[in-house]
């Protein structure tokens, strides 16, 4: 046997649980769109990484290259220096 209190609390505790669900599917979405964009993030930080080290690999025979050329001038300024 009902009584309208019991059929009144039945009513609102199905309605709570309508509003929880409501309320897991939303954080359960919100979670996965969070997801997805740290996967992104992840991606294009890796698409970086490998741009800098290519311009790494590319760099370091410049400082060689001036260090040779400086060599070399005061090899050059020498060598003048002592002719005359």
């Amino acid at each position: 046997m009902a009584t309208p209190l019991t059929e009144g609390v039945t009513l609102e505790l199905e309605r709570l649980r309508s509003s929880v669900d409501v309320g897991f599917a939303t954080t359960r979405g919100d979670l996965a769109l969070l997801l997805q964009r740290a996967d992104q993030t992840d991606k294009c930080l890796g698409e970086h990484e490998d741009r800098i080290e290519a311009l790494e690999r590319t760099r370091w025979p410049l400082t060689s290259l001036a260090a040779l050329t400086s060599c070399a001038a005061l090899a050059i300024t020498l060598w003048q220096a002592l002719a005359r």
